[in-house]
């Protein structure tokens, strides 16, 4: 060997010991993620993260939720062709499809095991997040196991006995307190006269503080705490109100999303075996129902700056894997061109808008096509340690397969 190749030879196996990872397509790892945290956008299929992308950074701009190295499409269906988000979290949480409603329980009713709870074997700091009550169907599938997703004050003592799930941060008190105990939000408020605590497991609220939990119920509250079990209520039932536009919508959450991200963040990550944690957007479902586009898109801006949250996380803590999704799309909806000659409809099939796209002088219209649920696949995006996991097409029970595996814990 020459003493010219020689040297040759050493400068390059010199730069493949000291080249520092990055976070691009090149850079697949096996290694066990730490922390995990993965975002639903409750019915946001494709075309509702578009139109949220047009609305907020136009047509030459990415969201957060977009600008992400790893892309995956998911199916959603459940044991039917369109699922419920009760069915359709089961699926992502647990591995096992099952029949619209079910929580945590395969289609003969049987419990099965949650990721979440997987980790929470495994030493990690576990929490739920959502602007819906922090018992609706997509928290609750990961966090228990009913037969009826109506069943949330099971699913909130489940939480605190069962799956023992360290933060939990949403709206939904009135499944806490027993029927004629109101909490700290009235029964009966102006907005929604229907709401009221209507509880079948006593008083959960005060079983969570003998448990060891600090129980918060408005934003200054829950900044100000440090405790490391956390529950958080900051609404009656969910922490906006869902209605037809102009119908007594409102889209804003005492305690928005990226401040309860956040500090979940801040909470579970005390924890050195590190955390799992599930972030939801109800809105962008709820409003899709109703046909609302103008607060699908305000909710998916919400959910966007939550996810911003956590990639500044993942980026000063690269054993943590970002994970963005839908649980199912919901509405049919479609973006169209602000065109007056075509077809506006009305009922279910009216046109909404025109909307703004953002950075430029162009407008985008709406279009729906049911007020409930689609079969349409909807997009991942992942970043961050073992993402290459959440490449291709796959049913949505690889959710919880592929994130046992970037826990190591499969």
């Amino acid at each position: 060997m020459t003493f010219t190749l020689a040297i040759l030879l050493c400068v390059v196996f010199s730069s493949f010991a000291f080249a520092k990872p990055s976070e691009t397509k090149k850079t697949k790892t096996h290694s066990k993620t730490k922390n995990v945290i993965v975002f639903v956008g409750d019915g946001m299929g494709p075309s509702a993260r578009e139109a949220v992308r047009l609305a907020t950074v136009g047509m030459s701009d990415n969201l957060e939720m977009n600008k992400m190295p790893y892309t995956g499409n998911m199916h959603t269906s459940s044991t039917s062709v369109v699922t419920d988000s009760a069915a359709a979290g089961t699926a992502m949480a647990t591995g096992v499809k099952t029949y619209n409603g079910a929580v945590g329980v395969d289609a003969n009713q049987k419990a099965v095991k949650s990721v979440l709870e997987s980790a929470h074997q495994i030493g990690k700091a576990t929490g739920l997040v959502t602007t819906s009550q922090i018992t609706d169907a997509t928290p609750a599938a990961f966090g228990s196991h009913v037969l009826n997703r109506k069943q949330q004050s099971e699913i909130a003592d489940q939480y605190l006995t069962k799956s023992k799930v360290d933060v939990l941060l949403g709206g939904g008190e009135d499944f806490w307190y027993p029927t004629g105990q109101a909490g700290a939000y009235p029964d009966h408020p102006s907005e929604d006269p229907s709401e009221e605590s209507k509880g079948t497991k006593g008083n959960l609220v005060k079983k969570a503080e003998k448990l060891g939990y600090k129980y918060v119920t408005n934003q200054k509250q829950l900044l100000n705490q440090s405790n490391n079990k956390v529950l958080g209520l900051f609404a009656n039932e969910e922490m906006f109100q869902q209605n037809p536009e102009g119908q007594g919508d409102v889209y804003n959450p005492s305690v928005p999303l990226p401040t309860m991200t956040k500090k979940a963040i801040d909470t579970l990550s005390k924890n050195k075996k590190g955390f799992f944690l599930m972030v939801e957007e109800e809105a962008i479902d709820e409003m899709a129902h109703f046909d609302n586009a103008n607060l699908t898109i305000k909710s998916g801006q919400q959910l966007d700056q939550s996810v911003k949250v956590a990639k500044d996380y993942a980026k000063s803590h690269p054993d943590t894997l970002v994970l963005v999704l839908g649980d199912h799309e919901t509405g049919g909806l479609t973006v169209e061109t602000d065109d007056s000659t075509d077809e506006s409809g009305d009922g279910l099939s009216k046109e909404d808008g025109p909307f703004q796209v953002a950075h430029s002088g162009q407008k985008f219209m709406i279009d729906w096509t049911t007020g409930g649920h689609s079969a349409v696949d909807v997009p991942i995006t992942a970043m961050g340690k073992n993402a290459h996991l959440f490449e291709g097409t796959y049913e949505n029970t690889y959710i919880h397969d592929a994130l046992l595996k970037a826990m190591g814990i499969r």
